[in-house]
């Protein structure tokens, strides 16, 4: 077997190849991470065959959407998933043919209630069900202390105690452990008593995940997060620097048109000289009467940079192909010492 862990942070994604076929199946996958799974797989000969995760994410962004697509492999999820976009959807004890490896499917709610694990040889990607010297929480949506209970207790716990075990989350830089360990040294696991295990789980007070709002949102419906939307407009628009731009302005030629893209609020308190203002929220409704000419060049800049690189990419695609963005925003420009007008 081809086995590749990757971290991110706290979060622990996999590659997991047949050395015979080449097939391969990714777990986990984390959307900041695309480049390097795509590299991993390309450097091993492998074709990915499916893109799964252990159950829907709440703390990070999954990639499973997006890798399906450039993939053109199935996105795998439990049949419990309330995402729309699944290729297949597998149940407990059904088994995923990755060339001659074959991960079976033990589903084992709690964490959430599409929360599964998968068994492949010698280990188990036990996704946020068992961690190692922690459980997944319960408090987030679709979490059930009780259903945790029995998965772990009745299920994984059970398996052979050499089993290695990989979570879907580490945050001490430990690779992976054993069921057999975990039973032994894991504080959550020494509560047998179902009630006394429910308590704590109850009890826990964890602080809820940063991006909690936005990661159910994407994943569950495989929309794209902010970052994904600024990083696809930032791939297609070039940048302008501030020392190229002062000097643009400095010659007070009518070569470049300079856009502030801020609300008038902002723009009357203090803009580039000469700059026009068009508010991003009204840009796709004013544009024809604004910027009439669609071959000049547009600088397209707000405050720190983000906004405008959005504009920016819209103005191209509804061809105005010359705009470009401010590297920096109006903020760096401030801090420059630059002109500024009111």
């Amino acid at each position: 077997m081809i086995f590749e862990q990757v971290a991110t942070g706290g979060c622990q994604s996999y590659l997991v190849g047949c050395a015979e076929t080449c097939a391969a199946a990714l777990i986990d996958p984390q959307i900041s991470q695309i480049d390097r799974y795509l590299g991993l797989a390309a450097r091993h000969g492998l074709h990915v065959r499916y893109v799964i995760d252990t159950h829907t994410h709440a703390d990070h962004f999954s990639a499973t959407r997006e890798l399906a697509r450039r993939l053109s492999a199935p996105s795998v999820m439990h049949r419990q998933s309330p995402a729309p976009f699944l290729d297949m959807r597998v149940d407990d004890g059904e088994m995923i043919a990755v060339g001659g490896l074959r991960l079976r499917v033990l589903y084992t709610p709690g964490h959430t209630s599409d929360s599964m694990c998968l068994l492949v040889e010698d280990r188990v990607f036990s996704g946020d069900t068992l961690l190692i010297g922690a459980t997944g929480r319960t408090d987030l949506p679709s979490g059930d202390p009780e259903a945790l209970y029995e998965s772990l207790f009745h299920r994984i716990l059970r398996l052979d105690p050499l089993l290695k075990v990989f979570p879907a989350h580490e945050y001490q830089g430990r690779s992976h452990s054993t069921i057999e360990r975990e039973l032994a040294e894991n504080p959550r696991l020494q509560r047998r008593d179902r009630a006394a295990f429910v308590d704590m789980m109850c009890n826990l007070n964890l602080t809820m995940p940063t991006h909690i709002t936005e990661a159910l949102r994407t994943n569950i419906s495989g929309g794209k997060i902010i970052a994904q939307l600024l990083a696809e407009a930032a791939s297609r628009v070039p940048l302008m620097s501030l020392t190229e731009l002062k000097a643009h302005v400095e010659a007070a030629e009518n070569d470049l048109i300079v856009l502030d893209v801020r609300e008038r609020e902002a723009f009357e308190s203090g803009h580039i000289p000469a700059a026009q203002l068009l508010p991003r929220g009204q840009l796709e409704l004013r544009v024809n009467d604004d910027l009439p000419d669609p071959t000049r060049r547009i600088l397209v800049y707000c405050e720190f940079g983000r906004i405008s690189m959005l504009a920016a990419a819209t103005l191209r695609e509804i061809g105005f192909q010359r705009a470009v963005a401010l590297d920096g925003g109006m903020k760096a420009w401030r801090e420059a010492g630059y002109p500024i007008e009111t």
